[in-house]
């Protein structure tokens, strides 16, 4: 009776006892149960996202920076175009625009069906200003593949008209129909990171906009990289964060994440960009970010094959624009000194410099060609130049397609830099290992340059500058380097002609006795005329500027515009130098016709 007793009262007291209270207990346990829902659904997301690290901290951030084109100010892509016919949709997907002064670049993602030989239109929409609705076509500058990114293809399209959006789209050139592409973003070439690739546990970013002084390593703790997952094309969001580790110039590098940082391959393809602060004392949840069309990239071996130790002894990298017809005569007469590769960073040519590259490939010159097509950024080309050959050379020289090492007759006490009194056959391969024994705290060795002149010429040399240019200025100008990848110092900083070494690591200065570089600056007007209109140093102001008019990195006498000084092909002549002239015509010259290698291929 007892316990029956106990029961009823327990049940008494449980029991609702008026409708009121029955209410109260029904809200009660719906939201005990919403709540301990909501748990478990937090505990689910953090359990598939682990943002435990506290080097590796989450966050989800939207960037600041205002694009060129917003969608506010352009019609949507299906109201801006009429369709054509889904037959003929191109399978391609624009992943990125970057409008520069002179055309406007689309990074778009290869698929199978793409075939190098592609042509394309590139389609244009009138602004929303614009009374009309319709487009204009106009045929692509140019088509290529870009090397290891995820990207895969570029296409450089010309302006848009005025009143068209930058929102260029494409088409099969003479097709009958019309990739429409939803994505409407444009980024300005003044802000926005370009390019990234992995470097070990680390990613290198390439970034226009840090406005951080040349040769001069910057406060790293002001920046950060931030790292695109998942569905980022559609959300716009960054979701992973980690310092830098060093900044320079328009170089950032950062820590991998550690979540990827053991299988640093995971990383290919993400997208990723950079925060700044805006001010010394903004904290890390007020960075701002950088637009970006950069996507993480592995950069890989792309010369014939490793030699005996895996690595060339001896590379060179150059950037170029248009230097098609002077390549083959300096990769000819660089490579008899020992040059055993070659990486071109093709900076938009439109001449034949494609064909060229081919052409010495099948004759066994190991030349890459990588498309690089970020303007005035020569310092960060040779950078990230740097990191592609630090996996395949020991040394390696950046200099460009005018400029030549010449070897005159070494006096008695330098004979140690060499095995013989003369310049023979593999000799500048020859300096470099002679270092390597030698000295193994060198990682640089520079060489002085001559400034060459017209030499009198009205018209370029038939048999090639080595041969045509013979009067010089007598002082040297500057310098150029040979450098050991490996010794670089991670901020990867250099101003051209020469890179920051790790510490512990040093230079040297070759004496002129033993070697120089015949700088062939000042060549035919028709020649050297081009200059005025591409500078490719990012710190080099364009000669049509009318900055820094008495800068070395100018001609002297000249002004703003690209009209010929009186008296050109007798400028710059102050010594008769004609050392380079004899030796080529002595050990590259056929015995029965007189012909240099490259005359013969000309004609």
């Amino acid at each position: 009776m007892d316990s029956s007793e106990q029961r009823r009262k327990r049940k008494r007291i449980f029991r609702p006892s008026s409708p009121i209270a029955t209410l109260v207990y029904f809200f009660s346990v719906r939201s005990f149960v919403l709540c301990f829902s909501f748990l478990i659904f937090l505990f689910l997301l953090s359990y598939q996202i682990p943002f435990s690290s506290s080097v590796f901290r989450p966050v989800l951030v939207v960037s600041r920076l205002s694009l060129l084109s917003s969608s506010s100010d352009l019609l949507s892509t299906s109201q801006s175009f009429q369709d054509f016919g889904s037959s003929s949709l191109l399978h391609l997907q624009i992943e990125g625009r970057v409008l520069f002064p002179d055309h406007v670049l689309l990074l778009v993602n290869k698929n199978d069906l793409f075939s190098k030989n592609t042509d394309f239109e590139c389609v244009y929409g009138r602004n929303r200003t614009g009374d009309d609705v319709g487009i204009v076509k106009e045929k692509s500058f140019s088509v290529d593949v870009y090397g290891e990114s995820e990207f895969g293809v570029l296409v450089r399209c010309p302006l848009p008209p005025v009143n068209y959006s930058a929102v260029v789209n494409l088409r099969k050139f003479r097709g009958n129909g019309l990739w429409k592409e939803s994505n409407q973003t444009v980024n300005s070439w003044e802000n926005v990171a370009y390019a990234a690739t992995l470097d070990g546990n680390t990613v290198v970013v390439f970034v226009k906009g840090l406005n951080l002084r040349p040769d001069r390593e910057s406060d790293s703790s002001q920046f950060s990289c931030y790292f695109g997952l998942g569905n980022f094309e559609k959300e716009g969001r960054f979701a992973l964060r980690t310092r830098a580790i060093t900044a320079a110039q328009e170089v950032v590098r950062c820590a991998l994440p550690l979540s990827i940082r053991k299988t640093p391959e995971k990383a290919r393809g993400i997208r990723i960009t950079i925060g700044m602060l805006p001010h010394i004392h903004a904290k890390a949840h007020e960075h701002v970010l950088l637009p970006s069309v950069a996507k993480i990239t592995e950069l890989k071996s792309e010369g014939r094959g490793n030699v005996e130790n895996g690595k060339y002894d001896l590379c060179v990298c150059t950037m170029v624009w248009n230097q098609g017809s002077a390549l083959r005569e300096w990769i000819t007469y660089h490579s008899w000194l020992g040059v055993e590769r070659w990486f071109i960073y093709d900076n938009n040519s439109d001449d034949n410099i494609k064909d060229v590259i081919e052409e010495l490939e099948t004759e066994n010159y190991n030349v890459t060609r990588h498309v690089w097509p970020w303007i005035k950024t020569q310092e960060a080309g040779f950078s990230h130049c740097a990191l592609r050959a630090k996996k395949e050379c020991n040394w390696v020289s950046f200099m460009d397609v005018d400029e030549y090492f010449y070897f005159p007759y070494s006096t008695q006490g330098h004979q140690s830099l060499r095995s013989t009194g003369y310049a023979g056959q593999d000799s500048l391969r020859s300096l470099v290992a002679n270092v390597s024994s030698s000295s193994p705290r060198i990682a640089e060795i520079r060489t002085t340059c001559h400034s060459f002149g017209p030499s009198g010429l009205n018209s370029a040399p038939s048999q090639g500058i080595t041969v045509g240019y013979t009067c010089r200025l007598k002082s040297p100008e500057r310098h150029k380097s040979i450098i050991r990848p490996d010794a670089l110092d991670t901020t990867l900083l250099n101003v051209v002609h020469h890179f920051h070494l790790r510490k512990g690591f040093r230079y040297m200065n070759l004496p002129q006795s033993t070697a120089v570089i015949n700088h062939y600056k000042y060549q035919v007007w028709d020649v050297f005329r081009a200059k005025f209109f591409r500078r490719v140093a990012t710190y080099v102001v364009d000669w049509q500027n009318n900055q820094n008019e008495g800068s070395r990195d100018r001609a002297p006498g000249l002004g703003t515009e690209a009209i010929e000084p009186p008296n050109w092909p007798l400028q710059f002549c102050e010594v008769w130098d004609t050392g380079l002239r004899d030796f080529v015509l002595s050990n590259f010259a056929d015995l029965s016709t007189g012909l240099l290698p490259w005359e013969k291929s000309s004609f």
